[in-house]
Order: C-alpha cells, then sequence, then structure tokens
C-alpha cells in the first residue's frame, strides 16, 4: 500500500472520530459554535494530534524515500549482483558446514561461479547473474505493448544467461554435477517465470540448468546434504565391512597356524611324553622291585 495513502487514511478516521463527537454533542444539547471550536482545539493539542500527524508524514516521507534508494539500487546491475551474491552466501552459510561449499572460487578451466558445492556428484556450480533490467522496465511502464515487448526480452535475456550457465559449469568429464543451479535472488521473478515461462524452465531444466529461488535453493541444498551424509554412513559401513574382512582373515591366519602347530608339534610332543611316562613308570617299578629284595 502506498505510504502516502496510509496518511491520508489515518487523517481521515481522525476527523470521522471527531465528526461523531461533534455530532453526539450537538444532539444532546445546543451548543454555540465558538464553544465548540474552542473544544475541538483544545482537544487537538491536547492530544498532540497536529505533532502526532506531523511525525508520521515525517516517517513516511523518509520511509518513501528509503524505498526509492532501494529501488533505484537494485535498478543498478551491479549493485543488484552483490545483494544477489550476499543473500546466496547466508543461505549457503545457513545450512552446510564451510568444507562442502565455495565462494567466487575457481572451479575449473579459470571458470569462477557465484558458489559451487561439493557432493556427492561432482561439484555443482551456482550462478545468480541473471539481467533485470528489461524485468523492471515491464514493471515500470504502463503501456500494455511495451510490456509485453520488455517482457519478451526479458525472457531472451534469461535464456542467454542459461545457455552461458549450461556451457560454463556443466561438464562431469571435468569434475562438475550433471547439473548447475541458476540462481534468482528474488521470488517474484522466479513466480513471474514459473507462470510465464514454464515450459522454457522445464526445457533447460531437462538440459541441467536447474533456476532457483531463495526458498527452492534451500530445500535442493538438504537434498544435497543428506545425499552426502548417507554417503558418509555408506563409507563408513564400508570401512566397517572391510575391518571384520580383515579380521576374518587374521583368525584363519592364526586358526591356520594353531592346527600346524597342535597337530605337527604339541600333540607329537605329547605322544612322546606319553612315551616317556611310560618308560619312567617301567624304571620305577624296577627300582620299587629291588628295593624290596632281601639284604643278606
Amino acid at each position: 500500500m502506498n505510504i502516502t495513502l496510509i496518511v491520508v487514511i489515518l487523517l481521515a478516521l481522525v476527523i470521522i472520530l471527531l465528526g461523531i463527537l461533534i455530532f453526539l454533542v450537538i444532539r444532546g444539547r445546543r451548543v454555540p459554535s465558538a464553544d465548540l471550536k474552542n473544544v475541538i482545539s483544545s482537544t487537538w493539542n491536547e492530544l498532540g494530534l497536529g505533532e502526532k500527524i506531523g511525525s508520521i508524514e515525517v516517517q513516511a516521507r523518509d520511509i518513501k524515500d528509503s524505498y526509492r534508494s532501494f529501488e533505484q539500487m537494485l535498478r543498478v546491475p551491479k549493485e543488484r549482483a552483490s545483494i544477489g551474491e550476499v543473500a546466496l552466501e547466508t543461505i549457503l552459510a545457513d545450512q552446510i558446514p564451510p568444507d562442502m561449499y565455495g565462494i567466487r572460487e575457481m572451479v575449473f578451466e579459470g571458470k569462477k561461479p557465484d558458489a559451487h558445492i561439493k557432493s556427492t556428484e561432482g561439484i555443482i556450480c551456482i550462478d545468480s547473474k541473471f539481467s533485470l533490467d528489461n524485468y523492471a522496465a515491464m514493471l515500470a511502464t504502463q503501456d500494455p505493448s511495451e510490456k509485453q515487448r520488455f517482457k519478451k526480452e526479458f525472457i531472451a535475456d534469461v535464456r542467454r544467461c542459461l545457455d552461458k550457465i549450461g556451457g560454463d559449469y556443466i561438464c562431469p568429464d571435468k569434475g562438475s554435477a550433471a547439473f548447475a543451479f541458476a540462481y534468482i535472488p528474488s521470488e517474484s521473478v522466479y513466480y513471474f517465470l514459473l507462470t510465464e515461462a514454464y515450459e522454457l524452465l522445464r526445457h533447460y531444466g531437462r538440459a541441467g540448468v536447474q533456476v532457483v529461488s531463495p526458498l527452492t535453493l534451500s530445500a535442493k541444498i538438504e537434498l544435497i546434504r543428506a545425499g552426502i551424509q548417507a554417503k558418509k554412513l555408506s563409507e563408513q559401513a564400508e570401512d566397517v565391512k572391510n575391518d571384520l574382512l580383515r579380521i576374518s582373515r587374521a583368525f584363519a591366519e592364526v586358526d591356520d597356524k594353531w592346527r600346524l602347530l597342535y597337530e605337527t608339534h604339541l600333540k607329537n610332543t605329547a605322544d612322546r611324553a606319553a612315551d616317556v611316562d611310560r618308560s619312567y613308570k617301567k624304571l620305577r617299578d624296577e627300582f620299587d622291585r629291588i628295593s624290596k629284595l632281601p639284604h643278606k
């Protein structure tokens, strides 16, 4: 809603309330107009309505100026790109650890996307360099033919941007994932493309270039993170399996050595010990027999 309109509505409400007050007073008893004016003036001053309305007007003017400044900043491509990159970095920092992503870093063949994510499928590049000049012009004009012309030019800008993202950042043979993200930092622009150029987004999505907004990017990052966690668990399970196999092989080796020791050495030793024991018993029996012979 327009800020000036809000101020007008507030003023109208004050006037209506004063009108009701006057009606009630006049209806109850006849009051001289001079006294009525004095009552209204006194009430106005005591409540400080003049100052409050003046303060509202000043604040409304400041908000309007700030909004105009922000809107003007968004029309400057460099400033708009900076805002988009900051928002993108914030989303990544809030959802995944620092070792899983990079901001404006070289990835392959001198290519430097706005951001990238290290995933199980390879490096997922994210680019947010969309030209919104024709989109802003389309919203600004009231001429239907001009609006249609700027709309076509904006969609053509989007097509060129998506072509560049696909050519630069989708190269699995060099380590990238089979897809890349085209990040639009505005939900309203994303919704416009979704409703007015759905087939275009669908076509590029099949080719691997996925157009995302802040909300949809956050959802996709959650899926990517879940995939990475699943891979880590799988790798840990594989490590446990390999450890068990190593233990099993070590046990088999110990078992072979024990069987060799027992059947070859210990068993032979036990058999020999039994022979020695039998000989010893026989010898002892002879000594016992001799010791029992009568002495002469």
